[in-house]
């Protein structure tokens, strides 16, 4: 019988039935967050939230936008309010829905350092003025070349920052399958990759993928 393939899941919370190799350390870089003059706050990962909340807990005082069901489930869970949640995670329609449903508003994006889409300067040609405030960067984990995931093994990516991480640590095996989190990300794999974008953009989705894979003779 076949040795069922390994599933590596790169994201920082480990998950049953996958090998943890997290990718990504987070640093808060905030030691308070300017609320003056904004009505209503943005946040596109999880870890925006739990930064927010460790700088300055009255962010739950304001209405939330959150880009993810990840993300609105930390909001609610930390005690925040999401009163939208886009149909679109990236680019030019999350910007185009935020245009039409929040002008009126004063929208606060506590964002990372490094972002993959700048969506203040496509806001601005909305003629809406985002206002923004780093409030946490990431940074690459280091392994060592003994670490590298198994050869035939399954790598769950879930943003392009793991893809970037893990491309820092190990030379890209053409025996590896990619499951990606949504096609934001699969852009960032390596050339001629194997790959499948999970059906739903969420941790989940892609774990039942990588079974699927790992069950199958893909």
């Amino acid at each position: 019988m076949q040795k069922q393939s390994a599933i590596y899941l790169l994201s920082p919370t480990p998950k049953e039935d996958t090998i943890a190799l997290p990718m990504i350390d987070f640093t808060v870089t905030a030691d308070q967050i300017d609320f003056a003059q904004y009505d209503t706050l943005i946040f596109t990962s999880k870890q925006a939230v739990v930064c927010a909340d460790k700088i300055d807990v009255s962010w739950k005082n304001y209405p939330c936008i959150a880009i993810g069901s990840a993300t609105k489930k930390q909001i609610e869970d930390l005690g925040g309010e999401v009163i939208y949640q886009p149909s679109s995670f990236y680019g030019e329609q999350l910007s185009r829905d935020i245009a039409s449903f929040f002008r009126e508003r004063k929208l606060l994006y506590l964002r990372p350092k490094e972002v993959s889409f700048d969506s203040k300067t496509f806001l601005n040609k909305e003629g809406i003025d985002l206002g923004e405030q780093i409030i946490y960067e990431t940074s690459c984990i280091l392994y060592t070349s003994k670490e590298k995931p198994v050869a035939g093994a399954i790598i769950i990516f879930t943003s392009p920052s793991t893809i970037h991480c893990f491309l820092k640590n190990f030379k890209w095996d053409e025996s590896y399958t990619a499951v990606v989190i949504g096609n934001a990300t699969k852009v960032h794999l390596p050339m001629h990759a194997k790959y499948v974008v999970a059906d739903e953009p969420l941790i989940s989705a892609c774990i039942l993928k990588a079974k699927e894979i790992a069950n199958s003779s893909f």
